[in-house]
């Protein structure tokens, strides 16, 4: 039984981090909650440890995740609205196209606000790549965080448990 709920946990763990990378899935969220449930089934101090540890990564993650970009996108001059209707478009987007709508749809939303913003192509542009290349920081931050978790537990399972 437990070796195949700790299988079912690794593909969670996976399919988590994909959904970082490809945001459908609360990816970080569910490789945390993966995590929780192998340390239930494991009942033992190194589950519980592990699982500790790997709270506080992903934990950490998801802050430095806001407050990183947030900050580097007010030095670029970006505002929050814009970022706001990339999210609404690319929401939006999800929807009218299937699987790449929400790429296509966030750039666009965030161009447009800024193009109303600003008034000329050039500089809606410019604003347009600061905030795209501050969500890829962002998708990085929470990708560093969970695969560390995961590693963590990986190393539990292979070589300490």
């Amino acid at each position: 039984m437990e070796t195949g709920v700790t299988v079912l946990v690794g593909i969670a763990i996976f399919v988590g981090i994909v959904g970082i990378i490809v945001p459908i899935l609360p990816g970080a969220i569910l490789s945390l909650a993966a995590i929780l449930v192998w340390a239930i089934v494991e009942q033992s101090a190194t589950g519980w440890i592990v699982f500790a540890i790997t709270a506080v990564l992903i934990g950490a993650s998801q802050v430095v995740k806001y407050v990183v970009p947030e900050r580097r996108l007010r030095e670029a001059g970006v505002p929050r609205r814009s970022m706001f209707f990339g999210i609404v478009l690319g929401i939006v987007g999800f929807f009218v196209i299937p699987v790449v709508g929400m790429f296509v749809g966030f750039p666009i939303g965030i161009y447009l606000s800024e193009l109303q913003r600003l008034r000329t192509h050039a500089a809606a542009w410019t604003s347009t790549k600061h905030a795209l290349r501050e969500t890829g920081v962002s998708i990085l931050i929470e990708l560093i965080g969970t695969s560390l978790a995961a590693a963590l537990w990986l190393v539990a399972v292979l070589f300490i448990v």
